[in-house]
């Protein structure tokens, strides 16, 4: 990464371990862990649809992008809020990961006998470990400090887990039927409380 990116080379040493972290939080906390408490089984219903992985690939990629042709830049403090932000959004991710428990899985689908599970950060947003990718990748771009990549997230990330979502409460809605639509009824936010 050129070194005019960050404001210094301690804060790009952070940036770097913060982003190995969430790589490793995402492998074990959403992969090894959910696959562990169901005991191997697959995921019932499964719809396959475009990896989250090329989302955030695209975006780290713009915003590398950005932040090294100086395209739309910040002021460096913005690097702090970034670094913040990223990790509220590992935070929060792992969070409603391990409420969830057996029930999360990054393949669209359901599991043999589910719940609706409405606590933690579920009793606020219905998909708060989408909330917390958003705040990750929003403090990615403020961490590279350019708002150009904090406008490209917002958009890569309203297509892609727009559509992802729209996919899920369907699924959601044909396999758990009357609880998830009165879930829904409860928390009317599907990603920020109050907001959206």
């Amino acid at each position: 990464m050129p070194a005019t990116i960050f404001p210094s080379e301690v804060a790009e040493i952070v940036f770097v371990i913060i982003l190995v972290v969430w790589a490793l939080s995402e492998f074990v906390g959403g992969q090894l862990i959910p696959m562990i408490r169901r005991g191997g089984k697959r995921v019932q219903r499964r719809h396959e649809s475009a990896s989250a992985l090329i989302e955030w690939m695209s975006v780290f990629i713009l915003s590398l992008i950005f932040a090294s042709k100086q395209i739309a830049i910040l002021p460096s403090w913005t690097y702090y809020l970034g670094i913040t932000l990223m990790l509220l959004g590992i935070v929060l991710r792992q969070w409603a990961m391990a409420v969830l428990g057996r029930y999360f899985s990054s393949i669209l689908g359901t599991q043999k006998e589910q719940r609706v599970v409405d606590t933690g950060p579920y009793r606020f947003v219905r998909h708060p470990s989408y909330t917390g990718v958003l705040l990750l990748q929003i403090g990615i771009g403020l961490s590279l400090l350019s708002w150009g990549a904090v406008i490209v997230i917002f958009l890569l990330f309203g297509i892609a887990f727009g559509y992802r979502i729209r996919v899920e409460e369907k699924i959601l809605i044909s396999e758990l039927g009357d609880s998830y639509i009165s879930y829904m009824r409860r928390t009317k936010k599907r990603l920020i409380p109050f907001m959206v």
